[in-house]
């Protein structure tokens, strides 16, 4: 495990603070998660730009063309 020195404003300081007691975890645990929660939004990011370049709008409107032209279920509504 590596050790990093980071340097915040104090405000900023305050904040995580506080929010790590909010949510009754330590200030290391708190940053941890904001790094993997960053870290798996960009590869997120990155997958969806790869796997767009690899679509097809030809292809797409040939699947939709495919669905029925049919009113949804109550169900599936999103405002009843």
């Amino acid at each position: 495990m590596s050790v990093l020195s980071l340097r915040l404003p104090n405000s900023m300081h305050d904040q995580v603070r506080d929010m790590a007691t909010k949510e009754d975890i330590s200030i290391n645990q708190f940053i941890l998660l904001a790094i993997s929660e960053k870290l798996a939004s960009i590869d997120t990011a990155e997958y969806l730009k790869q796997r767009a370049a690899r679509g097809s709008r030809e292809k797409l409107l040939a699947v939709l063309s495919k669905a029925p032209d049919i009113e949804p279920e109550a169900a599936d509504r999103l405002y009843q």
